[in-house]
């Protein structure tokens, strides 16, 4: 199980909660997605460690920003 947390820059609600949570959690390999609108951190975690890019495809089509990630 790996684990990872990224930042979302342009969450403002639940709605955005809800449209980042859906889109990455659709991505292959996906098992688990936690959003801090607070914060702006998504936690993600996976069978495998996922491709950035992926996730920040993911990220943009529900409508926000990928800023980065940290490993676990």
């Amino acid at each position: 199980m790996v684990q990872d947390i990224y930042e979302v820059k342009g969450m403002t609600c639940d709605h955005c909660v809800k449209a980042v949570s859906s889109e990455v959690g659709a991505l292959d390999g996906v098992t688990g997605v936690e959003v801090d609108l607070e914060t702006g951190r998504v936690t993600v975690s996976s069978g495998d460690r996922l491709a950035y890019d992926a996730v920040a495809e993911a990220v943009d089509e529900a409508g926000y920003d990928l800023i980065g990630r940290r490993e676990q």
